[in-house]
């Protein structure tokens, strides 16, 4: 029986988010930024701003709302980021999923996965720098 050499064998579907497989991780973040706004905008917009904390004004400084003082429209704005990071956890291996398991954020769980696999800023700017190099002494051979 001849095996499936492509890395992304599970198909599309609108009920399950994309699962990565670490080969080709912008791929994956485009595809799964779609799943996650297809499900809801508001979902897509904790991961990028941060899971919602309601504040209170005290002495002209903001503090954390006690849980207990929320109203339903702040809950389910914090509810948000849980929906994410089930969602972000949904679709990782073993291996990732022990990379993002200790973080308290979706955002902060899409920050360490795109360290992970895209590295800092420098290091893609190094990496490319380097391609270029090694493109330029092909072509001179």
């Amino acid at each position: 029986m001849a095996e499936n050499k492509h890395p992304f064998v599970e198909g599309a579907s609108i009920d399950r988010p994309p699962m990565v497989c670490g080969l080709n991780y912008q791929f994956w973040k485009v595809k799964m930024r779609i799943f996650i706004e297809s499900i809801d905008r508001s979902v897509w917009d904790a991961i990028v701003n941060g899971p919602y904390v309601p504040k209170l004004l005290i002495n002209n400084v903001y503090v954390d709302k006690p849980w207990c003082d929320w109203t339903s429209e702040e809950s389910k704005k914090a509810q948000y980021d849980s929906v994410a990071k089930n969602i972000i956890t949904s679709s990782l291996n073993l291996d990732e999923f022990f990379r993002v398991s200790q973080c308290t954020s979706a955002k902060e769980m899409l920050d360490i996965l795109e360290v992970t696999h895209e590295g800092m800023s420098d290091v893609k700017r190094a990496r490319k720098h380097a391609l270029i190099q090694e493109y330029e002494l092909f072509r001179m051979k």
